[in-house]
């Protein structure tokens, strides 16, 4: 299998997607959460399942890690949902040349939004992260994440900030078991349909090296069902992938209620 092919299966999804006709305005507008590592704390519609699916291909100090990650979002009203995600496909390669193929870890979370007004919430998630993949690709421990979110709508920009902090199954000895993640996302329309995203991440962990990158994105919206990105990730640091490149779609499966 080439090693560009989550690239190149998300590519390929985009443009048939972009090829169905055009729904009801009435069915509302998707809400994506990628391309970025934060959360927005706003849910989606209620009742409104979505999909998002995507390529990613990375590579890091002679390891490489292609996969196609995947979430199914749902929204029981405008302050509770959940989410299901992971990994449909992962093909890793690491320094000695050992090759792994299959399916990835599947995560969990329960969220509470907390919406202040139209352009300020707060989000909480409460995630776990389940040792579906084989241990040549996963952990094979469970992982339980404290997710929080501040969203805020600052003109034209739209920021999301996350603290999180992950209680790890699996960490070398004498390193830290909890991990603390921070990151702040900030997107922008920049031309009719055309949207542009950067974000600043990291984490830390006692006794581990820290790591921290960042990312850029561009979104194309051909209509409020419909919603596409493509870009890069840069580590900044040697503890963090060298380059992640990018791409996905968020759609909509059903109107459940």
């Amino acid at each position: 299998m080439p090693a560009n092919f989550p690239a190149r299966a998300a590519v390929t999804l985009a443009f048939a997607m972009s090829c169905l006709p055009g729904q009801a305005q009435d069915d509302g507008a998707v809400t994506p959460y990628r391309p970025s590592v934060s959360s927005p704390a706003q849910l989606p519609l209620p009742g409104q399942l979505e999909m998002e699916l995507g390529g990613l291909a990375g590579k890091a100090a002679g390891t490489r890690r292609d996969s196609l990650p995947y979430q199914f979002k749902l929204a029981f009203n405008p302050q509770w949902g959940v989410l299901l995600g992971g990994e449909a496909y992962v093909d890793a390669r690491d320094g000695s040349g050992t090759h792994a193929r299959g399916l990835g870890d599947t995560s969990i979370a329960l969220k509470r939004a907390f919406l202040i007004d139209d352009a300020t919430a707060f989000g909480l998630e409460f995630g776990m992260k389940l040792p579906t993949a084989r241990e040549a690709i996963g952990s094979g421990k469970k992982d339980y994440t404290l997710n929080g979110i501040f969203s805020k709508d600052l003109g034209d920009v739209h920021m999301d900030a996350n603290l999180n902090f992950t209680r790890l199954g699996l960490v070398d000895a004498g390193s830290g078991r909890t991990q603390t993640g921070l990151s702040a996302a900030f997107s922008m329309p920049v031309a009719d349909r055309w949207g542009a995203t950067a974000e600043l991440s990291g984490s830390r962990r006692a006794c581990a090296a820290s790591t921290a990158q960042a990312l850029l994105a561009a979104t194309f919206s051909p209509n409020r069902r419909l919603a596409f990105d493509f870009g890069a990730l840069k580590g900044l640091n040697a503890a963090s992938p060298d380059w992640t490149f990018f791409a996905g779609v968020v759609f909509p499966i059903a109107r459940l209620w």
